[in-house]
């Protein structure tokens, strides 16, 4: 998709041409949170942030999006000088974020857009889009590779995935969230990662028989053959492995008790002095089955996942909003929020300060005015200015090390795989009196007391 100008909803369009229409463009201030935590979820890794910068500064409207928009009924009302205004479209405004691989906790703003009001009206649907779901895989990956143990995973959910792009994407995210490579070719060749991958069961029903098809396959990868072992009969097969004269990097089982024919395999393999050949399991897991096979000490060296990890399966979809939080007009700034019953928020643009305590772990966030000194570690800091990208893009491994970091400052009770502790996070009093004042006055003015 070469221009994505019309991935928004529509009535993001519509409201930008009544805005347009009524002069009503000031600058705002919009924040992206995610409200609740999915279940059995203690955290998230923020994620997607490079993909969202490269979207701001390339979002225009071509003739032809232009165009259309002109043909649709809903705009037949709408001056021409609108139409005018979206083929000169360029976002011009600023965005404040965390950085990816940060972890983050509900109702904390991970971006903040603060633009004419146009622009950033425009903008959230593919906002959300992309870091809803890089952030999605991102986590899920982090739990996958915690339950792993400090084995070995990776991302083989390039036919799994919701379509080649999101393939691509979910791979990068994977990665970030702690995966060591991919399966996807283009995926690691854009990441500057060794593609991984062994071979499937229908190369072993090309050929005669299992032996042949290991031979083969060695001759042509002798220093990275990982062989499939059950097309037919996954011990019957180990042993053909073992009576081999060369040794293969590693075998990977794909089905029936992975526990047991671990241990199998790699008794079969020792006995033939084959120790150095790695056990790699795959076949619909996910953090709960592989946290069960490395705590009973099974003798699998790696993991491949696919369709759980790059679905994020047990948890498909972020609830991640956009909320407006400031007008800036001519007779000052405007704080907004709603007050709706269990969805209010709070007012005014914000920004997060991370604690730790003397134990080394993060003891609390306070979300605060952007303008407060609180004590912490602020999280947002300024990515973009004026539309253009200010800040430089780290490489992969580099990101997968801050979400391995972040991880080890959270207890163990908030990174438990099920039922995790909460994480504690607190307003600043500046925040809560703000929100309390500004309740009263709009109650008082529409006469509610």
């Amino acid at each position: 998709m070469k221009n994505r100008s019309l991935v928004t909803d529509f009535y993001q369009l519509t409201m930008a041409a009544s805005y347009f229409t009524h002069k009503h463009n000031p600058l705002a201030t919009f924040e992206m949170f995610i409200r609740h935590l999915p279940e059995n979820r203690g955290f998230l890794v923020f994620a997607g942030l490079e993909q969202a910068l490269a979207y701001l500064k390339n979002l225009k409207f071509g003739t032809e999006e232009v165009d259309y928009l002109k043909s649709l009924p809903t705009f037949r009302h709408i001056p021409r000088e609108f139409f005018k205004y979206m083929l000169e479209f360029r976002f011009t405004g600023e965005l404040w974020a965390m950085e990816e691989g940060e972890v983050f906790f509900a109702n904390e703003p991970v971006l903040q857009v603060r633009a004419p009001l146009i622009q950033a009206q425009i903008v959230e649907t593919c906002l959300l889009a992309i870091i809803n779901f890089q952030t999605s895989i991102a986590t899920k990956a982090a739990r996958i590779t915690a339950a792993a143990r400090g084995r070995q995973v990776v991302d083989f959910g390039a036919r799994r995935a919701h379509g080649p792009e999101a393939s691509v994407l979910a791979a990068r995210a994977a990665v970030i969230g702690g995966c060591a490579t991919t399966s996807n070719v283009y995926a690691a060749w854009q990441l500057g990662l060794p593609p991984s991958g062994t071979m499937a069961h229908s190369y072993i029903m090309s050929l005669p028989d299992e032996k042949t098809a290991f031979q083969k396959y060695f001759e042509n990868f002798p220093e990275n053959a990982i062989f499939l072992l059950d097309t037919y009969d996954t011990i019957r097969a180990a042993h053909l492995v073992a009576g081999m004269k060369d040794e293969p990097k590693g075998v990977r089982l794909d089905s029936g008790d992975l526990l047991q024919l671990s241990k199998s395999v790699r008794r079969i393999l020792d006995r033939a002095g084959k120790k150095n050949t790695r056990i790699l399991a795959s076949g619909d897991l996910n953090e709960y089955l592989i946290d069960e096979l490395t705590g009973k000490k099974a003798p699998i060296d790696a993991f491949g996942v696919g369709t759980e990890l790059v679905t994020s399966r047990d948890a498909p979809a972020l609830g991640g909003i956009y909320k407006l939080v400031e007008i800036e007009t001519e007779k000052g700034v405007k704080p907004c929020f709603k007050l709706s019953s269990g969805k209010a928020t709070y007012p005014s643009r914000k920004q997060i300060f991370r604690k730790s305590g003397e134990n080394g772990f993060y003891a609390g966030d306070v979300i605060g005015a952007a303008d407060e000194k609180l004590d912490g570690r602020p999280l947002l800091r300024k990515v973009m200015e004026k539309g253009e990208i200010i800040i430089e893009f780290p490489p992969i491994l580099e990101l997968q090390k801050k979400t391995q970091s972040g991880l080890q400052k959270l207890a163990p009770r908030i990174r438990s795989l099920t039922s995790p502790g909460h994480y504690p996070i607190k307003y600043s009093e500046k925040l809560r009196q703000l929100r309390q004042r500004l309740a009263r006055e709009l109650n008082r003015d529409q006469g509610l007391f």
